[in-house]
């Protein structure tokens, strides 16, 4: 019985195996991309912290955001440590993404 669902799991084409074709991606490679865009992400939001730091609106919780600039940056740096994240990965993540946006807009 398990022999013949294996048969025809394989016949459908839903088996593991490699060599299938470079066009999919597996699961580290996708793991890896989510880690690079929430990194950017991260980025995203210390950019705009900072901006908030030189703008008189916020003067008031200038101490505030300096904590969450120093956490952010903090979580950065271990992020990157801890999924061994090169700059050369980060701006091919980057370029890849606005790929992306670019093909999207003219479809």
């Amino acid at each position: 019985m398990r022999d013949e669902k294996m048969k025809d799991l394989k016949k459908d084409g839903h088996h593991r195996g490699k060599g299938h074709g470079s066009h999919h991606r597996g699961p580290k490679t996708f793991r890896r991309g989510r880690a690079l865009a929430f990194l950017e992400m991260m980025k995203l939001k210390r950019s705009t912290i900072k901006e908030q730091l030189d703008k008189p609106e916020f003067q008031s919780i200038n101490q505030i955001l300096v904590g969450e600039l120093k956490a952010i940056d903090m979580l950065i740096n271990e992020f990157t440590q801890l999924f061994e994240i090169q700059e050369s990965e980060e701006k091919e993540a980057i370029n890849h993404d606005e790929e992306g946006m670019v093909q999207n807009e003219t479809n």
